[in-house]
């Protein structure tokens, strides 16, 4: 098997995992209002239709930049699996507190531990890793957009959520996100 194949199926074994993890979780209290969402999903639905579209109309998107590599390529199906476990870390370690969209679960609290306590949003960070990897084993300039587009929606998406959680947490989330980085691990806020 081919890196670029085994670290397809580990998309599709982490996505499948994750979805059926989602029904482990508490009710939902609050949310972020629906239209605050709206311009991010609808971007990245535009921004998706668009990279496809120019992938299939555009042949130089799809030309390799750099020679196969056995050694770089394994190191990446290595990196793909570190960050899905990070992602499984951050996922296990916040429990049924875990929500898709944008919301506060019952008994929702600031969780500062685990992988909490190095990232503000690990399974984002987990996510954003991953994708690079994957982009960087295709060597395509569709697939290092696609990554740099899943980079700004989760950064996009980690400021929306830091909005809706300082309106739930107030000064609490203030000091948490003084102390811990928001993506990048170790890069001070």
């Amino acid at each position: 098997m081919s890196p670029s194949a085994l670290v397809s199926d580990l998309w599709i074994a982490f996505f499948v995992s994750w979805i059926a993890a989602a029904l482990w979780a508490k009710k939902t209290v609050a949310r972020m209002p629906s239209g605050a969402q709206l311009p991010l999903y609808g971007g990245a639905i535009v921004v998706s239709v668009a990279l496809n579209f120019a992938g299939r109309m555009l042949p130089g998107l799809q030309v390799r930049l750099w020679a196969e590599s056995a050694l770089f390529d394994w190191a990446m199906v290595v990196v793909s699996i570190l960050a899905f476990a990070w992602c499984w870390w951050a996922r296990i370690h916040l429990g049924s507190l875990w929500s898709a969209g944008i919301n506060r679960r019952e008994g929702h609290r600031i969780v500062d531990t685990g992988p909490y306590g190095i990232v503000r949003h690990p399974i984002y960070t987990g996510l954003i890793l991953a994708t690079f990897a994957f982009a960087l084993i295709r060597a395509r300039p569709a697939t290092l957009l696609i990554a740099l587009a899943v980079a700004i929606f989760f950064s996009v998406k980690a400021r929306l959520e830091e909005r809706f959680l300082r309106q739930e947490f107030g000064a609490a989330y203030d000091t948490y996100s003084q102390r811990v980085a928001r993506l990048v691990p170790f890069l001070r806020p």
